[in-house]
């Protein structure tokens, strides 16, 4: 694999992206997605878990850490929260679930009406969480109380419907939602510490969202958007990697067929009816395409992922949540722009995924002090 616009550009952006995610990390720990869209304000769970993995494997490891003990103490003072949840009953509204995004002091989101149901966000924590200790050698004692109390909730809610990556479509099991809790709920039983009974748990939550794709998942032999759809969702990639819970099979038809609906010009789509901000590519999500392709062993294609991730980067090495051009609802953009203004930028999980593929392709220099 080769990067042909020279390591220089690439080491320039990256040293460029790993300031920008350090620097506006809050005292508290959180990320915001970005410091100046109106809208993002806030600490996700799911993007923050990919920003914090990005900071850890650019060598930053104490804001990585500082990352996930802001999730662990979000966690920790809705634990009564908790506790309430699992011991109901039946069905439980969306709105008084545990929130995905919060204030960058870690309190609730909700005032504001805005829908804060996605379950991915506390399975992709987890995983993040198991890399990071992992990566660094790190004790996760301080993190069982967290975990356990993480494990049990989705254990009792992980076949609940919920908002996908995208915040759409509350009344649907999404899979890319269940892998990343399969994904998590495996990072969990190997964490050490823990509880037996926590650890069975996780493996059994595992196993039952395994068969739940297997199941459910799956039409013409790749991943689709929700059980009895036949789509693809660019968010289905983490499945494929860095989730890795798909075998090899589904995985290249998934690729393949995120390819041929998704792809254009070197960017991914979300899918294909999007019509935010006129429905254009994101450079995160060719972010997770490379990392496909890594997995797949196709290198040379991955190498071409951060090369046009790279490409969308303002002079002020800025890149955004997605780019305007070859859009899929063109007449759509400016009603965005008008509402929220101009596409966020920069995002922080954009620069995330490109410090990510950076790594897996061997061309990111890490801090060593």
């Amino acid at each position: 694999m080769s990067i042909s616009s020279g390591p220089a550009r690439i080491a320039e952006l990256a040293g460029a992206s790993r300031h920008l995610i350090t620097s506006l990390q809050a005292p508290t720990g959180a990320y915001p997605a970005s410091p100046t869209f109106s809208q993002y304000g806030y600490c996700w769970f799911r993007d923050g878990s990919f920003i914090a993995d990005a900071a850890g494997r650019a060598g930053d490891r104490e804001s990585a850490t500082a990352f996930h003990r802001f999730c662990a103490k979000a966690i920790i003072d809705r634990a009564g929260r908790i506790e309430d949840l699992i011991s109901r009953d039946g069905p439980v509204a969306a709105a008084e679930q545990l929130p995905t995004r919060v204030r960058l002091d870690g309190t609730d989101s909700t005032a504001d009406g805005w829908w804060n149901f996605q379950l991915d966000g506390y399975g992709t924590w987890l995983w993040a969480l198991q890399a990071h200790l992992t990566r660094y050698g790190l004790d996760g004692a301080e993190y069982r109380t967290a975990v356990e109390l993480c494990v049990r909730y989705l254990a009792r809610f992980w076949d609940t419907s919920c908002y996908d990556w995208w915040e759409e479509h509350v009344d649907r099991r999404h899979v890319s939602t269940l892998a990343a809790l399969q994904a998590g709920m495996a990072a969990a039983r190997t964490l050490p510490d823990l509880d037996e009974d926590i650890r069975r748990t996780a493996a059994h939550g595992e196993t039952l969202i395994a068969r739940r794709i297997a199941d459910e998942g799956i039409a013409d032999g790749h991943l689709i958007k929700w059980a009895g759809s036949t789509a693809v969702d660019a968010s289905l990639l983490a499945a494929v990697a860095p989730f890795g819970v798909v075998p090899e099979a589904v995985a290249v038809t998934t690729v393949a067929a995120v390819e041929r609906d998704l792809v254009a010009g070197g960017g991914v789509y979300r899918y294909l009816q999007d019509t935010f901000y006129g429905g254009g590519r994101w450079p995160l999500l060719a972010g997770f395409l490379g990392l496909a392709y890594l997995r797949l062993g196709r290198a040379d294609d991955a190498g071409r992922q951060l090369e046009w991730i790279a490409s969308t980067a303002t002079p002020e090495r800025y890149l955004p949540e997605q780019v305007s051009d070859l859009l899929l609802a063109p007449d759509r953009h400016q009603e965005w722009v008008d509402r929220w203004g101009t596409v966020a930028t920069p995002l922080l999980w954009s620069h995330a995924m490109f410090l990510t593929l950076a790594d897996e392709l061997g061309v990111l220099e890490r801090r060593t002090s």
